[in-house]
């Protein structure tokens, strides 16, 4: 794999050593390791480990060095063909995130701190995967950032024992004891609460020597001045030394007789405990954050509550005046070292997570509109899941049209769009694309491919969208694929969805299909149904449906015809099923009315699967262009399908046995809901004994 870790700077520090340490483990295994920062003293080691460094002002929190920042990181990402991001921290985590997009490589997160969760620290928990290096922190990302527990990997940092294992200094003839702290200098390391427990050690036991390892950063050495006043305050400014940065650590803690961490706030972790441990040196720290995942108190170390001198003071004690029980800590320190925070371990599993992330992709389809166009996206999202057999695929529908892929085996899931949501426009579509990026989707394909959609595209932060640049904000999209001029193309709609996905390597099938997914209950529901009109076991069926959407009065075949279709049916010994929706009930009535046979009325009855199941036991099924056209191609029953105001091109569904009845007028298609020339002269010039002969043809053919 190739990986790119990308921090602020590669100097002094835990973070910084940590991302030094597993990019020699990743060369070492044949990985191909980049590292982005602002540069630093470990860039030498770095490089001498045998990974690749790019400097960029990711250090930064600005504006204007970010935006750039964005450009030249994706540059990277695409030369280096990298597979996956790896972001330290809150400045390089959002430089990293929209850098990836229009890449194909996966980003994940470790939080080494416990964030605020004001929006700048949001991002840490937006990738797909977040590691963390404490359960502390783990709960932390999921309780304030949301973060699902299934998308947090916990990995606790680790120590290069072989770094650590320097000889430590004879206790012959040493006449003190010398108790040190390492860190940055900052006020949440609690160094003027260390401080005061050293003034109480140091009266007890006056032959102690105190180091301060670390410093201020650039632009806050005004704290380092007060800790200096606060030790001439205290009258122990013999005992206490400033070492600064220091490269020789390891060589350092070989001369200390007990180490203290005096962190007042939620340590994520506290590295520095480890490096002391593998030094054989005890450990004295305070009770916070990830530190409790360390040290076993008694056992491995003494924990004092944060910001308690007394207490601090008093362990720090017990651990220089009892060699027995100190020497026992060190070993049990060890032990546990060696068992869960060796390099290895901690490199090994976060490979496995970079290994999880390369195979794991999370994939969004739009489809929110009618239910016939839910039923057209079944051949694509068929075509997706054999592309990408281990991927979570997801669908947006509508709230009507939800109910079409409820059995649906290619999804993991179904988000729906509910149009009768408490908020409207404009804050409704903010609100769902907040719900979408919960996701992580890796690639959003967008067959809705209006303003609206494409929004919800790019604010979902996919890496990859996919859509129709038709002028709708197409530019949102990662991949827009461009229409001809003048719209769309006049080609068939799956036809058109499958246009969208070449882009992402898949190609339409020869014999694509749409497809539904009936229950046995559905089944079993429109049996009774057909035993209460005695049609149990009737094998000569034929369905008609009697009316398209209520917009779409145009697209209805008049119902005197259908009254005269059922009559020449039932004299040949065919049984007529009648559907349609609730709002059709009047022009049942009509129908009976005009009818001297009596067909078996199903308007109302069903829902949309029910429907699939009830046409799947037709011979044939006639309709207009509509949801039940979609249907009926869906369950492979020969169909007779009348086309007026919309043209046949564009909307007939892949069907095996399919008879198009379209009247080629001046006229049509005008794909008006009312007829301008108030003819209707589309569907009026398709009579009864016509569809009368294509069924015949049709009753024979198996399905």
């Amino acid at each position: 794999m190739k990986i790119l870790q990308i921090l602020p700077e590669l100097n002094v520090g835990g973070v910084e050593t940590g991302t030094v340490d597993l990019a020699g483990y990743l060369a070492r295994q044949g990985h191909q390791s980049i590292v982005v920062s602002g540069g630093g003293e470990l860039v030498a080691r770095l490089e001498a480990s045998g990974t690749k460094h790019y400097t960029l002002p990711v250090h930064k929190k600005s504006l204007w060095t970010v935006l750039p920042s964005i450009k030249a990181l994706r540059k990277i990402i695409l030369e280096e063909n990298v597979d996956v991001v790896h972001a330290r921290s809150r400045v390089p985590a959002w430089i990293a995130y929209f850098a990836c997009r229009k890449t194909k490589a996966a980003l994940v997160t470790t939080c080494h701190g416990y964030y605020g969760s004001r929006m700048f620290s949001q991002v840490m928990g937006w990738p797909k995967l977040v590691i963390v290096p404490s359960e502390v922190i783990g709960r932390h990302m999921i309780e304030h950032f949301r973060v699902s527990p299934g998308g947090i990997r916990y990995i606790p940092r680790s120590v290069d024992l072989e770094r650590f294992n320097v000889a430590r200094a004879g206790a012959t003839g040493k006449s003190f004891f010398t108790v040190v702290i390492v860190g940055r200098l900052t006020p949440l390391k609690g160094h003027t609460f260390f401080l005061r427990s050293m003034a109480k050690v140091i009266r007890a036991m006056p032959n102690i020597r105190v180091w301060i390892i670390g410093d201020a950063p650039a632009g806050k050495q005004a704290y380092k001045e007060e800790l200096r006043i606060l030790i001439k305050r205290l009258g122990i400014q013999e005992q206490v030394e400033f070492l600064g940065n220091r490269r020789d650590v390891p060589q350092l803690l070989a001369q200390a007789d007990v180490l203290v961490l005096s962190t007042v706030t939620q340590e994520a972790f506290g590295r520095v405990i480890l490096e002391a441990q593998a030094a054989g040196v005890p450990v004295v720290a305070t009770q916070v954050g990830g530190v409790v995942d360390i040290i076993e108190d008694g056992r491995t170390g003494l924990l004092v509550p944060a910001k308690d001198i007394d207490a601090m003071a008093k362990a720090v004690m017990r651990v220089l005046n009892d060699k027995k029980t100190a020497a026992q800590m060190v070993l049990a320190a060890r032990e546990k070292l060696e068992k869960e925070f060796t390099l290895e371990q901690m490199a090994s599993r976060t490979v496995r997570v970079y290994e999880e992330l390369v195979r794991s992709i999370n994939i969004l389809v739009i489809k929110i509109s009618s239910m016939g166009d839910v039923v057209l996206v079944t051949a694509a999202l068929k075509a997706l899941r054999a592309q990408y057999p281990h991927a979570k695929i997801y669908c947006l529908v509508g709230k009507d049209s939800r109910k079409v892929l409820q059995n649906c085996p290619c999804l993991e899931g179904i988000i729906v769009d509910d149009p009768k949501h408490k908020y409207k426009g404009w804050w409704r579509t903010f609100l769902l694309s907040h719900k979408l990026r919960k996701y992580r989707f890796d690639k959003i394909v967008d067959f809705q491919n209006n303003r609206r959609s494409h929004l919800l595209a790019f604010l979902s932060f996919p890496r990859e969208s996919y859509g129709y640049d038709n002028g709708k904000w197409g530019n949102l999209l990662t991949h827009p694929l461009k229409t001809r001029p003048g719209g769309r193309d006049d080609i068939p709609a799956v036809e058109h969805q499958f246009q969208l996905l070449k882009g992402m390597g898949i190609a339409m099938p020869p014999d694509a299909a749409l497809e539904l997914w009936p229950s046995a209950k559905d089944r079993q529901s429109v049996q009774e149904l057909l035993e209460s009109e005695w049609l149990g076991n009737n094998p000569r069926m034929v369905g008609i449906n009697i009316a398209a959407s209520e917009k779409w009065q145009t697209k209805n075949w008049p119902v005197e015809y259908i009254a005269r279709l059922c009559d020449l049916l039932a004299a040949r010994g065919i049984r007529v099923l009648v559907t349609g929706m609730e709002k059709d009930k009047p022009l049942v009535q009509r129908l009976l009315d005009n009818t001297k046979s009596k067909p078996a009325v199903f308007v109302g009855r069903t829902d949309i699967l029910q429907l699939a199941a009830l046409i799947d036991r037709c011979r044939v099924y006639i309709t207009p262009d509509s949801a039940p056209l979609h249907v009926a191609a869906a369950m492979k029953t020969p169909l007779v399908a009348f086309f007026g105001p919309t043209d046949s091109r564009r909307h007939r569904p892949p069907a095996r046995h399919e008879v198009i009845l379209e009247k080629k007028l001046a006229c049509a298609p005008c794909y008006s809901p009312r007829c301008l020339i108030m003819t209707h002269a589309c569907m009026r010039e398709i009579t009864p004994e016509e569809v009368l002969r294509k069924v015949e043809e049709l009753l024979d053919v198996k399905k």
